[in-house]
Order: structure tokens, then C-alpha cells, then sequence
């Protein structure tokens, strides 16, 4: 899930809050107020927290390449217009409702929203936000929720990654794909090679933990992996590029091995040929992280959990590619 500035891709990107503003006064926002077109930054009216509501004075936002696509409007959820994307933050409890009794004003967070979180503050359901030690700094924080929080539950809850086993990723040098390698490498302590398009994002991929790296774009993935680990294939692959990129993986796959589809960044979307999944027992599985929120919160809040518990255990080390002030950013139109 590659970030995008004015439309060239970045790596990661975090948006930078600007001045302090309170509850009852204007606060800035990016709003998209025409799909597949540049954000405006304007002054929005804060309205009242309600009883299990938390209000955040947001410092920083990841930027995601699902924000792209809401943007858009290719993202499986469509907002009304005109809204305010940013579907996670880091930042300090400004004001909380009657009924909150799970953070306290003062608090510092991560937390995740529908939208709206690419602003100076945003409102979102207490459940919706964590506490975070002092000694997490608030710009590593907001790398935590969508891109870990995503890696967590497609090793652990979707492919049951076990340690010395070998995990494929596809877009290993984007965010989700560098938390997927930080995840597997250093929690899981399983083998990964990562999958990129470009010789620089393969050197990334490495630096950041990966034992193996492939640049797809200069052959055949399936006979680069088989140089790599042997005919047996790989025991998980995680997969965000789709089309051919996806079959390749699919094909590379181990007896009893493992795929997760989390995206189709490269624009295709492939159709699973059933009978690998028998000659193999393979297994082919989706995750969409955010739907856990509504279908099983507490899996989706462990997801979290986790990632604030592996940060303070030292065992991951979160990636941050670009910080940029909130007047900066604008989401161009993009082709997929």
C-alpha cells in the first residue's frame, strides 16, 4: 500500500498536524469534494463529541493506498461527498463524552476512523482508540494500525505462519508489505523473500529484514522462488499486487501452503484456477482488516493489541518513508 505525493509514489507517508486547536473552535481538514481529483485544505466546524465518543487533536495520519482509492471512488466503501479521508492517526484525547471511561483527556493514542482522520482533529468511537506508552513516540505510532494491524491478522489469524517457515510478499516495499516482513522476521521467525517491481524497492525490502529479494518485473516470479527455496515452494504467501503477480505467487505455493489476498495494487483482479488448490491442498484466503471491526471487534482490537505489545517488546521497528505538513498533501489523480 504505497502512498502517493501529487501523484509519484512514495514508500510511506505520515501527515503532520499544524497548530494546536481546541474543541468549539475551526479546525483544518483535507476534503475531497470531487472524486479523482486533488484535496482541498479548508477550515471545518467541530461538532459535539457524543456520550461514547472521544475527540483527538490528530498529529499524524497515515497515508494509505486504500486512501487513494476512497478518493477515487474504486474503494469497496464510498463515502458521501464531501468528506475527509485519513483512516488512521496518532495524537491526544481533547475531549471525551459522558458515557468514555476508557481514556481520560490527556491521553495519548493511536486509533483508527472510517475517514476523517486527515485533519487537525477527528471524533471516532472510544473503542476505536488505544493508549500508547510514553516512550512511543507519536510519529511511530501512527505507522501501527492499518499496515501492522493488517500484517498481524494475515499471518497470524489468516495463514497461522508458524517459525521456520518461508513467507512470500508481494509489494514488499510498501507500507503493509514492510510490516509483513518486520512481523514475519522478527516475530514469527520465519524466512522472507519479498516481491517488488524495482531493484531499489528489492534493496529496501532487504534492509528492512527480508533474507531474499525478487524483482518480478525481470522474469518469471515462480522459477526465481524455485531458484531460491527448491521445488517445494514457499509456506505462505501474502499477496497485495493480484493479477499475474498473484497466479506466479499461487503457483510458488508448498504442499498445504497458505495465500492471503489483501489487495490488487496492480489494477487485476485474477481468478483462482481450483484445481492447484486441489493438486496442492493448497489454501486461498482473503483478509479485509477493517471489516473485522464491524464482523469481530475483539480479533480486530488484538490485531492492535499486538502491535503496541511487539513495539514494546522491541521485536518490530516500524518504517516511516515521508513526513510532510498538512498544506502539502494533496491525493492526485491516479490510474491503476
Amino acid at each position: 500500500m504505497a502512498a502517493l505525493l501529487c501523484g509519484r509514489p512514495v514508500f510511506r507517508s505520515w501527515l503532520c498536524r499544524g497548530a494546536l486547536k481546541g474543541p468549539g473552535r475551526l479546525y483544518r481538514a483535507a476534503v475531497c469534494s470531487e472524486l479523482k481529483q486533488p484535496l482541498a485544505v479548508g477550515e471545518l466546524a467541530p461538532r459535539p463529541v457524543l456520550p461514547h465518543e472521544v475527540r483527538v487533536d490528530v498529529h499524524f495520519c497515515g497515508v494509505n493506498f486504500a486512501d487513494i482509492l476512497v478518493c477515487s471512488g474504486q474503494y469497496q466503501e464510498k463515502p458521501h461527498l464531501p468528506f475527509t479521508p485519513g483512516m488512521e492517526f496518532s495524537g491526544t484525547i481533547l475531549e471525551t463524552g459522558t458515557d468514555v471511561s476508557t481514556v481520560k483527556e490527556g491521553d495519548r493514542v493511536i486509533g483508527v476512523s472510517h475517514i476523517n482522520a486527515m485533519a487537525e482533529e477527528c471524533i471516532t468511537d472510544q473503542k476505536t482508540v488505544w493508549r500508547i506508552p510514553e516512550n512511543l513516540p507519536l510519529l511511530e505510532a501512527a505507522t501501527l494500525p492499518v499496515t501492522y494491524g493488517t500484517a498481524i491478522l494475515a499471518l497470524e489469524h489468516r495463514a497461522r505462519t508458524q517459525s521456520g517457515e518461508t513467507v512470500l510478499v508481494t509489494a514488499a516495499a510498501g507500507a503493509t508489505g514492510l510490516a509483513v516482513i518486520d512481523v514475519a522476521t522478527n516475530v514469527l521467525q520465519a524466512k522472507v523473500i519479498a516481491v517488488a517491481g524495482s531493484d531499489e524497492k528489492c534493496k529496501l525490502a532487504m534492509q528492512r529484514g527480508a533474507q531474499f529479494s525478487v524483482n518480478y518485473s525481470q522474469g518469471s516470479l515462480k522459477e526465481a522462488v524455485k531458484q531460491l527455496v527448491g521445488s517445494g515452494g514457499v509456506n505462505v504467501a501474502i499477496d497485495m499486487v493480484g493479477g499475474d503477480v498473484f497466479l506466479e505467487a499461487l503457483r510458488s505455493l508448498a504442499w498445504e501452503g497458505r495465500i492471503v489476498v489483501i489487495g490488487f495494487a496492480g489494477g487485476n483482479i485474477a481468478s483462482v484456477p481450483a484445481n492447484l488448490l486441489l493438486l496442492k491442498n493448497i489454501s486461498a484466503m482473503g483478509l479485509y482488516w477493517g471489516r473485522y471491526q464491524f464482523q469481530n471487534f475483539p480479533v480486530f482490537s488484538k490485531s492492535l493489541n499486538s502491535a503496541l505489545q511487539y513495539y514494546h517488546q522491541g521485536r518490530i521497528q516500524p518504517y516511516v518513508g515521508k513526513v510532510f505538513k498538512l498544506e502539502e498533501y494533496r491525493i492526485s489523480r491516479v490510474s491503476l
